[in-house]
């Protein structure tokens, strides 16, 4: 009888580290971003979105089972950091938050611009320039850190989009909005004839930025599948797909 139990028990725990294995083999990850179209929104209950077409596709090569969520910035970006098993998109790689992270990608180049009205008669050479103005950022972003750091007068909302409005209604005097690869979110709401680049100016890399405990391993895997996605073109494929997505939206 006690050999028949012993063989019991060397099968549970056969079964448990073969459990083990497998998890640590096909990892899961908790996945964060924003609502930043055309890179990341929600298409019904589905998150889509050029940059989002990216991370599923590298999480399907590398062979690591994910979930993901749509977040205001704040709560995404915390959530980063704060699980062991999170990431978030698209991040903006900084020598601020360099040691925060494990980075993937990158996902997209993104350009820091000021933005101002089509009627204002501002002319920026430099981000000098824009000092002692009201300039419109996104709260927790990495825009409006660059900015406080500097000595800048900074308005931070809590959607970047809102932005567009204050702007309009003169609360602001600027915008520092990030513009990626094929956005086409300004021309969406209609606001492509009223507000207009008037300084890039910061170009920077964005990323999947992994929470310090996801394994070096996965990380590796995420990226290798992430130079192979542009490698082979798939890349550029996503990011035409999205083309048309900025068609003004009809009104009722």
């Amino acid at each position: 009888m006690h050999i028949r139990y012993l063989a019991i028990a060397l099968a549970m725990v056969s079964a448990a580290a073969g459990a083990v294995e497998a998890a640590a083999a096909r990892p899961r990850l908790y996945i964060t971003t924003e609502t930043s179209a055309p890179s990341s929104m929600l298409d019904g209950r589905r998150v889509i979105g050029i940059a989002t077409d990216k991370v599923r596709e590298a999480m399907q090569r590398a062979g690591i089972d994910y979930s993901i969520d749509l977040l205001p910035w704040k709560r995404a970006y915390l959530a980063a950091q704060q699980r062991p098993d999170a990431c978030v998109y698209s991040t903006s790689r900084t020598p601020e938050r360099e040691a925060l992270f494990k980075w993937v990608g990158p996902t997209a180049i993104g350009e820091w611009v000021l933005m101002g009205r089509a009627d204002s008669k501002l002319k920026l050479r430099s981000l000098e320039d824009a000092r002692g103005l009201r300039i419109g950022t996104y709260n927790g972003d990495a825009r409006d850190a660059y900015l406080r750091a500097r000595g800048f007068r900074v308005d931070a909302a809590n959607e970047d989009l809102a932005n567009a409005g204050k702007l309009l209604l003169d609360r602001i005097d600027l915008w520092a909005a990030s513009l990626r690869s094929g956005s086409t979110i300004l021309a969406r709401y209609g606001y492509d004839k009223k507000i207009v680049p008037l300084l890039v100016f910061k170009r920077i890399e964005v990323y999947l930025a992994c929470n310090r405990g996801v394994p070096d391993t996965v990380v590796a895997r995420l990226n290798a599948a992430f130079e192979s996605i542009a490698r082979d073109g798939t890349g550029r494929r996503i990011e035409r797909s999205y083309e048309n997505w900025g068609q003004p939206l009809r009104q009722p």
